[in-house]
């Protein structure tokens, strides 16, 4: 059985290199982007079993990420992230796509963990 595929999606990069290394001691690849743009690209180049991404980045958000991800593939599984307080209509708009969660900044390795394992 191969190794499931995280794309994770961070402009901190310490954040994402330190998340990066949480999710592959869980026994997954991770495959980085640092903006929403980015993400779309690696998203249709990999198509990964679970997207984390954080929703305030240049160039594209993750709220607007998400849904290019989502018109590519209906089937996309996304998490977002996120240490502010969320568009509220954007939010409700991804919930009614089948967000599967938001994560609040900072985040526990549990609570990373929990959400990977569950939707991975």
């Amino acid at each position: 059985m191969s190794k499931k595929t995280i794309l994770l999606v961070d402009d901190d990069i310490d954040l994402l290199e330190n998340t990066a290394y949480m999710i592959k001691s869980m026994g997954f690849d991770v495959v980085t982007a640092e903006d929403g743009q980015d993400a779309v690209l690696k998203y249709k180049d990999i198509n990964p079993d679970l997207t984390i991404m954080d929703v305030k980045m240049p160039k594209m958000d993750g709220f607007d990420a998400f849904f290019k991800i989502k018109q590519f593939d209906s089937e996309a599984k996304v998490v977002l992230i996120t240490a502010f307080a969320v568009d509220e209509k954007k939010h409700l708009k991804a919930k009614s796509m089948s967000l599967v969660t938001t994560l609040n900044k900072p985040y526990s390795f549990e609570q990373l963990e929990e959400v990977v394992t569950a939707h991975a």
